[in-house]
C-alpha cells in the first residue's frame, strides 16, 4: 500500500530498534491485517493454519523490506519533514549499505517462505507489490505527479489479494472487490494527512495535491473519493460475497466517513483533517472486520 500512516517516536538507541523502525511497524500491521482477512474470506471455513501462518510471515517480511527500501530512497526528503525526521535513515543512524542489505535480506527471506511454504503465485504477486511500492511509487511516481497516491495506491491495495491467492492459489473476482475498496480508500485517507502536513510536503519538494492544487481542491477530491468509496463498499453485498450484517456496517461506516469528508470540505481545520485521517484507519479496519464477521455469521442469521 503506499507510506500513508503517520508515526512518531522517541530517539532510538538500540540498533535493533533502529532496524525495526525502518519496517514502519504500524503501516505493516495494517497491511498484514488486510492480507489475513483475505485469507479467511477465501474459504468457507478456516484456512489451512500452516499455509496462513507461512503466508502471513512471508507477506510481513516483504512488506517490511519495501518499507525499509522506502526509507533509504527518501532519507533526504524525510529529514526535511517533521513527521519523518526521526527515522534512522533520515538522522544518519544507519548507513545506506546497512539499510539496503537489511531490505534485501527481508525481501529474500519473505520470497523464499512464500515460494516454499505457500505457492509461487503469491510469491510473484508479493514481489510485484514490492516493486510497485518501493520502485514505481517511491522512485518514479511520488516526485513526478500529484496523482502519485492514486496510481501508486494499486500496490497498497494488494494485501487482501495476496492473502486470497495464498489460500486459494488464484485471484478471484471477490479478491478484486477487496482490492478496489482499498484502492479507493487510499486517496481520501492519505490526502487528509497531506492537508495538515502540507507545509512539510512543500519543504520536501514533493508535488502533493495540497501543494500543487491547494487545500480546497484537495478537500473536494477527498469528498468525491469518499462517495465513490461508499458505492464500492456495497459491491460485496451486491455480488453475493457478503450478507446483511456487512451491508449495515458498510452503510454506517461509509456514512460516518462521508460526514467527516463533508465537514472537511465545508469547514476546514488542521485538527479536523487529523481526525479524518485517524478515522480513515479505523474505518478500514472496522469495515474489513465486519466483512470477516459476516462471512462466518451470515449462514446462522
Amino acid at each position: 500500500m503506499p507510506g500513508s500512516l503517520a508515526q512518531s517516536s522517541s530517539p532510538r538507541h538500540s540498533r535493533v530498534a533502529q532496524f525495526y523502525a525502518l519496517t514502519k511497524p504500524r503501516v505493516v500491521q495494517l497491511i498484514v491485517f488486510c492480507a489475513v482477512i483475505g485469507m479467511f474470506l477465501a474459504v468457507p471455513g478456516l484456512p489451512d493454519w500452516q499455509v496462513a501462518l507461512a503466508a502471513t510471515a512471508g507477506i510481513w517480511l516483504v512488506a517490511s523490506a519495501a518499507a525499509a527500501f522506502n526509507c533509504l530512497v527518501e532519507q533526504h526528503i524525510d529529514a526535511k519533514m517533521q513527521r519523518t525526521a526521526w527515522r534512522p535513515t533520515a538522522k544518519g543512524e544507519l548507513t545506506n549499505v546497512q539499510t539496503l542489505l537489511f531490505s534485501g535480506v527481508l525481501c529474500g527471506l519473505g520470497m523464499a517462505v512464500l515460494y516454499a511454504l505457500v505457492n509461487p503465485l503469491t510469491m510473484w504477486l508479493t514481489f510485484g507489490t514490492f516493486v510497485g511500492y518501493a520502485v514505481i511509487y517511491t522512485v518514479v511516481l511520488k516526485p513526478l505527479t500529484p496523482q502519485n497516491i492514486v496510481i501508486g495506491g494499486a500496490s497498497g491495495a494488494m494485501p487482501p489479494v495476496l492473502g486470497w491467492a495464498a489460500v486459494r492459489g488464484e485471484v478471484s473476482p471477490e479478491a478484486l472487490l477487496l482490492f478496489l475498496i482499498i484502492f479507493l480508500w487510499t486517496p481520501p485517507h492519505f490526502w487528509a494527512l497531506a492537508l495538515y502536513r502540507a507545509e512539510d510536503y512543500r519543504k520536501s519538494g514533493l508535488p502533493m495535491l495540497p501543494v500543487t492544487h491547494g487545500s480546497e481542491f484537495t478537500r473536494l477530491n477527498v469528498l468525491l473519493y469518499t462517495l465513490v468509496l461508499f458505492a464500492a463498499t456495497l459491491l460485496p453485498f451486491i455480488y453475493g460475497m457478503s450478507g446483511w450484517l456487512y451491508l449495515g456496517s458498510a452503510w454506517v461506516l461509509g456514512g460516518w466517513f462521508i460526514v467527516y469528508a463533508w465537514r472537511l470540505w465545508r469547514d476546514y481545520s488542521d485538527a479536523l483533517a487529523r481526525r479524518t485521517f485517524r478515522f480513515s484507519i479505523l474505518y478500514l479496519a472496522l469495515l474489513f472486520a465486519a466483512l470477516l464477521i459476516d462471512h462466518y455469521l451470515e449462514p446462522w442469521l
